[in-house]
């Protein structure tokens, strides 16, 4: 069923790579500039077939993923969703995820790298007496989203009007073309758009529909750049065992007062005693650098850069800085490249 999508993806001119997780993605179109400029005057199409969707059932399903995360589950009702932050008992960063909560069930959508580890994760704490179910359904469903000022009328011509001006994560069951597809507000980047998460059975005809209304196919690697550019933090990159969401200021993810979770007495005492000692920000560079590279300011080390793209304006990454070194407008030394911290609008919101 995949398959008949990647034909007709690679009839439209896609090049495909394996990643470490061995899924296979369109890495590009070969349009590049159109597809970015999509972004930004019209609307493009990103396929993240390849991330995970973890869903979870039964009665004790919010109790349960209230305990595991940092947001508050137990206030969404079905339609409504959020981001939340898997984190290890120490508060360490797992995963960025978003979940989307059904009439009978939440539907987690994580991270391609990070979806086996979650499950065992999540498996790990299911206790005899909990009335919770796990079921991967990566591979019986497809993720696709639309991203771009343009969104909304695509879907109008889809025939999606109910979602326009809801917040964040809202989501709705569609019949469009004899298809059944979960459309939910937010593109997974700062851009404005929409997730659609449909059987995997429909990926072909669903992929052919929304190029039919004039989005324009997108490959991983803009993905990546836009990523960075905007500072959606990513597993192995900025979400690692050496931070905690709070330094990746994923503010919006994090529910103070829900009570006890994995991870949140250190969360509560890093926000009590403003105890957060670097934080994830924007660097303009003025040259090409690894990730990994230090950050500095003369002789001091006051951070790390963790992710790196070339753009159409020159060269980006994103960088954990020390908070006594300063934050917005502080000038640095990334290996021999000079720079300059700026904020970035995934991490502003």
């Amino acid at each position: 069923m995949i398959q008949e999508l990647h034909d007709i993806q690679a009839a439209a001119g896609a090049t495909f790579a394996e990643l470490t997780t061995k899924e296979i993605v369109p890495v590009s179109f070969g349009n590049d500039a159109e597809a970015i400029a999509a972004t930004k005057q019209g609307v493009a199409l990103y396929d993240r077939t390849h991330w995970g969707r973890i869903q979870i059932s039964d009665s004790d399903r919010l109790r349960f993923l209230h305990n595991q995360s940092t947001n508050n589950f137990n206030i969404l009702k079905p339609g409504q969703g959020c981001d939340t932050v898997f984190v290890t008992s120490t508060a360490r960063t797992i995963d960025l995820a978003t979940a989307y909560a059904t009439e009978d069930a939440v539907l987690l959508l994580v991270s391609p790298n990070r979806r086996r580890q979650l499950l065992e994760l999540l498996d790990r704490y299911i206790f005899p007496m909990d009335r919770v179910e796990l079921t991967d359904l990566t591979d019986t469903t497809v993720a696709f989203s639309v991203l771009g000022p343009e969104s909304t009328q695509l879907l109008e011509k889809i025939g999606v009007t109910e979602l326009e001006n809801q917040p964040y994560a809202t989501h709705k069951l569609i019949n469009f073309a004899g298809m059944e597809v979960r459309v939910a507000v937010g593109s997974g980047l700062a851009t404005p758009g929409y997730t659609l998460i449909a059987p995997a059975s429909d990926a072909a005809n669903l992929w052919k529909e929304l190029v039919k209304a004039g989005a324009v196919p997108m490959g991983d690697r803009v993905w990546e750049q836009l990523r960075i550019e905007q500072g959606r933090p990513a597993p192995d990159f900025e979400l690692t065992d050496d931070y905690n969401p709070l330094e990746a200021r994923l503010l919006h993810t994090i529910t103070y007062d829900k009570g006890c979770y994995i991870g949140q007495e250190t969360i509560a005492r890093l926000n009590t005693y403003k105890g957060v000692k670097q934080e994830l920000w924007g660097v303009q560079l003025s040259g090409a650098v690894e990730p990994g590279t230090a950050v500095t300011i003369g002789e001091e080390k006051v951070g790390k850069l963790t992710s790196f793209t070339e753009t159409e304006s020159g060269f980006f990454g994103l960088a954990y800085i020390r908070t006594k070194a300063g934050g917005e407008g502080l000038k640095v030394q990334v290996g021999s490249v000079s720079g300059e911290v700026v904020n970035v609008p995934f991490l502003s919101s």
